[in-house]
């Protein structure tokens, strides 16, 4: 995504311009079976652009089941106009976590026919947008059979959107690139293909303490086998090296993280018989239950928040990985300079605050909105003979200042390039005095 604004010095009009809404999509799942805690009109649809209801069940002999999880007729009425009333798009997600038996045996010869056929009926009949593929997990075996039910499903919905929640790394033993190479022959099929970069650590032999989901890896490693650490820009970098435009895919953003309980910080080690235990927590319990001001950190190399909560025995001790502003906007940035799609939320009523007035329930996706709306201006001014006017920037990120001498030819030059951002406003200064014609200015974040 490239956001942009135009400033002209001479007339002191200021016009914003951000790429169109559907450059940049802010995918998020919605569970029916949260709906008790946070009803679908509660989204926040100035932000988000598509929504995931989760989920219906595949079976192995190619059925499909919606009622364990409160797809009934009824609900799905609901939700779909809901989502369309507020202009945006309702999809059908078919899987989750420990759904790979169940697709094996849907997507055999004899049952893929039936299969298609049925989801592309409740599709239909529920008038839903498109569907998403959540096979989990996806392990090299499976590359045969999943080929050819998404081509084969691509084919049975033509119109509608198809997108897959893709795994960040590959299944333990599984070759290195193969399930990348899969998307990148599949991704002429697919409209978004959002990767899981989350549950990007545990409590595992050989490992150490680690991140739910950070940018980068910072150069660490496992001292056991000196591969780095996993991170976001890992995970985009096997897709985008195996092939997989960057405008394809989305990093996902986990809207919950972990309680490592027996350490206190990131990259810590444990031995065989202290083995830390590790529990996942919604955002919303954790800012309830967990957090304190005073024990918060922020990993400049991960690019990655965290609490260190140090308690009288070393054994309760806590560090806990999660999500914040600060890493969401981060986050926004890192997809901007990578020239990615988008962003993919799980899910969205674990940043749900019921108890707080409109407009400030969900407050990770206000954060996300307001990353969307960066930059802009924030003061200009002609101080003698100069032109000076200071934008607002997110953390991470990079912005590039042109000028023209005429809008309508946009022929746009660089004046300055590789602005930081930090959070704060960035200014820019120019001479407008030394230039016989007027000019007008733009802002862009990386292309």
């Amino acid at each position: 995504m490239r956001s942009c604004l135009v400033v002209a010095a001479t007339v002191a009009v200021f016009l914003s311009l951000l790429s169109p809404a559907n450059a940049f999509w802010i995918t998020g799942y919605y569970p029916q079976y949260e709906s008790s805690v946070m009803p679908v009109s509660a989204i926040d649809f100035a932000t988000i652009t598509h929504v995931i209801h989760f989920c219906l069940e595949a079976q192995a002999n190619g059925t499909i089941n919606g009622a364990n999880n409160g797809l009934d007729p009824a609900a799905c009425r609901a939700f779909v106009q809901t989502v369309h009333n507020a202009g945006r798009k309702a999809l059908l997600c078919v899987g989750g976590a420990g759904s790979e038996p169940a697709f094996q045996g849907a997507t055999t010869a004899n049952h893929v026919p039936a299969f298609v056929s049925a989801l592309a009926a409740f599709m239909s009949s529920n008038n839903y947008d498109g569907l998403d593929i959540d096979w989990e997990p996806l392990a090299a075996a499976d590359i045969l059979q999943y080929t050819n039910f998404m081509t084969t499903l691509r084919a049975a919905i033509p119109g509608a959107l198809l997108t897959a929640a893709a795994p960040a790394y590959p299944q333990y033993g599984d070759p290195p690139d193969a399930i990348f190479a899969v998307f990148a022959s599949l991704q002429g099929t697919l409209d978004q293909i959002n990767i899981m970069t989350y549950d990007l650590s545990g409590p595992y032999p050989g490992w150490i303490t680690w991140f739910n989901s950070p940018i980068y890896d910072g150069g660490y490693t496992f001292p056991s086998t000196g591969g780095p650490l996993p991170s976001i820009d890992g995970a985009v970098d096997n897709y985008v090296n195996n092939g997989v435009k960057p405008l394809k895919l989305a990093l996902g953003l986990p809207f919950y993280g972990y309680v490592w309980t027996g350490v206190l910080q990131p990259r810590q080690p444990w031995s065989e018989s202290n083995t830390p235990t590790v529990s996942a927590a919604a955002y919303r319990a954790i800012i309830t239950s967990y957090y304190q001001s005073n024990s918060y950190q922020w990993d400049i190399a991960a690019q990655a928040a965290y609490l260190s909560l140090s308690n009288a025995s070393s054994a309760d001790d806590m560090f806990v990985s999660y999500e914040d502003a600060a890493s969401c906007q981060t986050k926004v940035s890192y997809s901007r300079n990578r020239g990615l799609g988008g962003i993919m939320i799980w899910e969205l009523s674990q940043d749900f605050f019921p108890e707080r007035g409109e407009g400030q329930q969900s407050p990770l996706l206000q954060s996300l909105r307001q990353s969307l709306a960066t930059p802009q201006i924030l003061s200009a001014d002609m101080i003698a003979s100069n032109f000076t006017f200071s934008f607002s920037t997110l953390p991470l990120a990079h912005y590039r200042v042109l000028y023209a001498t005429n809008l309508f030819d946009m022929l746009w030059q660089t004046l300055t390039n590789n602005i930081p951002g930090t959070g704060a406003p960035a200014a820019v200064t120019d001479a407008v005095t030394a230039h016989s014609a007027a000019r007008f200015y733009r802002v862009q974040t990386p292309p």
